[in-house]
C-alpha cells in the first residue's frame, strides 16, 4: 500500500496525504489514520482534522519530534483500512418547495432538468460525510449525482438562510448559519447539525451516510420548530 505523503502545514502540524481525489476507499485510510492516533495518541498529539483526502495532525513540537511523528504515522498507514466501524445511515428531511429552495429554478435552467427532476435526483442520492469546516456543523459531502454537477457561482450569493442543503462543484454540503455563498441553495432542512445546546452538539459524524427525504412546507415548518426546540428530527439508523 502506497504511503502518504507528508507535509508540514507550519511548525505544529502535519498533513497526511493519501490522494487527490473525492474517493471512499481515500476517505477510509484517511479515517483509519484517524481513528489509529486517537486510539493510542503520543504524547504532544494535540488535536486531528480529518478532510476529503487527508489527515491533519497537530502536535506540540516541544513534545513530540516531527520526524517521530511521521515516522508513526506512515508505520499507521501501512496498515488495511475500510469503513470506519459504528458509522450511521442518516435520513435528514428535506424541503424542496422554493420557499426553502430559493435557487432550485436556477439549477434547473443551468442542468436542464425540470425543477421536480432535480429534486427527485438531489433526494435519491446517497451522501458520505467527508468533513466539517467552514463553519461549525458545516458538512462538506460526496455523492452528488453527475447529472446534478453544476460549476458554483461566479460571484457569491446573499447569505443563504439556515440550514440550507447546497450544492456547487460537483459537491453537495449542509450549511448551519447564514452566510455569502458561491453554492446554490437546493433545499432546506429542518435538523441541526450544530446544536450547542444538546449534549452531543454534533450528531452526525464524519464517515456516516445521509439520504435526504422530501418534506412539504408545513411538514417542515412542524418539524423546524421540534427542532428549535432541541429535538433530533433525522432519522439514525446502524449502517449494514
Amino acid at each position: 500500500m502506497e504511503s502518504p505523503r507528508l507535509l508540514d502545514a507550519g511548525e505544529a502540524a502535519l498533513v497526511a496525504e493519501f490522494g487527490t481525489t473525492v474517493d471512499p476507499a481515500i476517505h477510509d485510510r484517511v479515517l483509519a489514520l484517524d481513528d489509529a492516533l486517537r486510539a493510542a495518541p503520543p504524547d504532544g498529539l494535540t488535536e486531528t482534522v480529518p478532510t476529503y483526502r487527508s489527515l491533519m495532525i497537530h502536535y506540540d513540537p516541544l513534545v513530540l519530534d516531527r520526524d517521530d511523528l511521521a515516522a508513526r504515522v506512515t508505520a499507521l498507514a501501512a496498515g488495511p483500512a475500510s469503513a470506519r466501524p459504528g458509522a450511521a445511515q442518516w435520513i435528514l428531511p428535506c424541503c424542496y418547495d422554493p420557499a426553502c429552495a430559493e435557487d432550485i429554478g436556477a439549477i434547473a435552467q443551468a442542468t436542464g432538468l425540470t425543477v421536480e427532476r432535480v429534486a427527485a435526483l438531489h433526494a435519491g442520492a446517497e451522501y458520505r460525510v467527508y468533513m466539517y469546516g467552514f463553519a461549525p456543523g458545516f458538512a462538506y459531502l460526496g455523492g452528488l449525482p453527475r447529472e446534478l454537477a453544476v460549476s458554483r457561482r461566479a460571484t457569491p450569493r446573499p447569505p443563504h438562510p439556515a440550514n440550507a442543503l447546497l450544492i456547487g462543484g460537483g459537491l453537495a454540503a449542509v450549511g448551519t448559519f447564514p452566510m455569502p455563498t458561491g453554492w446554490y441553495v437546493i433545499g432546506r432542512t429542518p435538523e441541526r447539525l450544530y446544536a450547542p445546546q444538546r449534549p452531543e452538539p454534533f450528531p452526525v459524524a464524519v464517515g456516516d451516510t445521509l439520504r435526504f427525504e422530501a418534506i412539504d412546507a408545513a411538514t417542515f415548518a412542524d418539524l423546524e420548530n421540534r427542532a428549535a426546540a432541541g429535538e433530533i428530527v433525522a432519522q439514525r439508523r446502524e449502517a449494514a
